[in-house]
């Protein structure tokens, strides 16, 4: 007699139907998800404002700015991508389309047809990096004092640490030589 049993693991169920175990209950999931699908359309809405501004962006400093405003929007776009997965490893599909990130942001658009200079540009993108660091602080406690999920935690912590870097280099762009 066989007095072998064999087990289903979750694993060796249907993968479309497969129950997600990451040591989060279903709704701390959601209540995660749903907070990172505004750090999501935060990051879009900063891409696409620093995209506008280096195409549009004009004056002496014109191909500086422009240089750099590329590596920044480069970065945007790969916090954008980073953020998605994560949404997507916790089971949840992210949002995609502009009117969802335009519902989900909290940063303010840029008026269509509005054309600030390089220095309001900059002075924009600065304020909406050091928006998003404060909002990470916020999104960062829910995450492990609400949710008990220290990992989105950690990853908004490094999500955070980049806005920081990156509003200290439009800072360092807008400082005058008064030194």
């Amino acid at each position: 007699m066989n007095t072998r049993t064999t087990s289903k693991h979750h694993h060796d169920l249907d993968p479309t139907n497969a129950e997600i175990q990451l040591g989060l209950d279903q709704d701390s999931r959601s209540q995660v998800c749903e907070l990172l699908q505004r750090v999501l359309a935060d990051e879009i809405t900063l891409y696409t404002k620093t995209r506008n501004y280096h195409w549009n962006v004009m004056g002496p400093r014109f191909h500086t700015l422009h240089v750099f405003l590329e590596a920044q929007y480069q970065a945007l776009q790969e916090k954008s991508d980073e953020v998605a997965e994560r949404i997507r490893s916790l089971g949840e599909y992210a949002a995609g389309s502009m009117s969802e990130f335009i519902e989900l942001t909290r940063l303010q658009e840029q008026a269509p047809g509005e054309h600030p200079t390089a220095t309001q540009m900059l002075a924009r993108l600065t304020d909406d990096h050091e928006a998003i660091v404060r909002t990470l602080r916020e999104d960062i406690d829910k995450c492990d004092d609400d949710y008990g999920d220290s990992g989105t935690a950690d990853f908004l912590t490094g999500l955070m640490e980049d806005h920081e870097k990156m509003a200290w280099m439009l800072r360092a762009h807008l400082a005058t030589d008064a030194d």
